[in-house]
């Protein structure tokens, strides 16, 4: 059930309505509105039949909601989440953009990749310094070293870190250097994992697993969202199918479909979507007319002595010949006021 605050409710009244809850042995979840404060309420809601929230002072009115995702979905959260790092707005409408190599391999290379990505017009700098891989004897990446090769790269470009975090013991050191935590494919229902970054109060990006449903998708950002961390960011990065040519099937309704079930973000990935960097542009500007509110994009100095993922790493000149479209795209979309989606 979802309990919607008068746009003019005192704290006094929110606090009313969440001590009533709570004295049920419900838990009250309490989200801020454009104009107004919206108290979820979560547990089994046969325990509410004796209350009748609706005569609270400063509560308009209540809304049940049939979803097993509560806090992740639109009717708990009407309007959009943007989420904001440091400044960078994610889900106000504008296009933000995640960029470099798929692992942090040196610090000159990162920096140099940073740099390129500054250039192109990226917020982020993406880099794994942590890289679980299919096969035992790939690079694994340089761990805390990388996450200090990231925090340099910061240092020296301004651009925010994005970085993924792969066990639940790592996630304190991720924390600290990282300003956002990007849980893998592979880790999408690591339930442990989930909850653990729901703890902590740094934006978490979820990648959909690789055969995930959506429904599956939305349930594993609940787990973040139970545990108290509401800053949840969608990426889309391609679901296995029967499809050989394409490393992944790049599914770009699920931006669609992800809007209209919640309030939260999407952002989409091309580069692990497709597996192969000619096909990164085309799919960037598909991923941007449908609406994602942002890319994350892998994109390394040299491709060709990438230590992982290069064949579907851009190279520097590649890299700006996407971003100047993708960026005019979003800018003529904006100002024309082109909506992909009513909601």
């Amino acid at each position: 059930m979802v309990v919607i605050m008068h746009p003019d409710a005192s704290a006094e009244s929110i606090k009313e309505v969440i001590e009533a809850v709570q004295d049920l042995g419900l838990t009250a979840k309490v989200m801020e509105g454009e104009s107004q404060k919206i108290v979820g309420v979560i547990g089994d809601k046969a325990k509410m039949c004796c209350l009748n929230v609706e005569s609270f002072k400063g509560v308009e009115k209540t809304v049940n909601i049939s979803k097993s995702y509560k806090l992740v979905s639109r009717e708990f959260h009407p309007q959009p989440t943007v989420i904001d790092v440091d400044g960078i707005k994610i889900g106000d409408g504008s296009l933000v953009v995640m960029a470099g190599p798929c692992a942090v391999e040196s610090k000159e290379q990162l920096l140099e990749a940073a740099q390129i990505a500054k250039a192109g017009g990226a917020q982020f700098i993406r880099g794994g310094a942590y890289k679980p891989r299919t096969s035992p004897y790939s690079f694994q990446g340089l761990e805390e070293l990388g996450l200090k090769y990231l925090a340099a790269a910061r240092e020296a470009t301004g651009l925010k870190v994005v970085t993924e975090v792969t066990e639940v013991e790592a996630v304190p050191v991720v924390a600290e250097y990282a300003d956002v935590l990007q849980i893998g494919a592979r880790n999408m229902q690591n339930f442990r994992l989930l909850k653990e970054v729901g703890r902590i109060d740094k934006p978490v990006m979820l990648k959909r697993g690789l055969s995930a449903t959506l429904d599956e998708w939305l349930n594993a950002a609940e787990y973040i969202m139970s545990e108290g961390n509401s800053k949840v960011i969608f990426c889309e990065r391609g679901i296995r199918t029967y499809e050989t040519y394409t490393r992944n099937t790049l599914d770009l309704s699920a931006v669609a479909a992800i809007k209209h079930l919640s309030h939260l973000p999407i952002v989409v990935d091309p580069s692990h979507g497709t597996g192969k960097w000619r096909m990164v542009k085309p799919m960037s500007i598909a991923a941007v007319a449908a609406g994602a509110d942002g890319l994350i994009i892998e994109m390394h100095p040299n491709p060709a002595k990438a230590l992982s993922d290069g064949p579907q790493s851009l190279t520097p000149e590649s890299y700006k010949d996407l971003m100047q479209d993708v960026l005019k795209l979003s800018n003529f979309m904006h100002e024309s006021g082109i909506k992909p989606q009513e909601i």
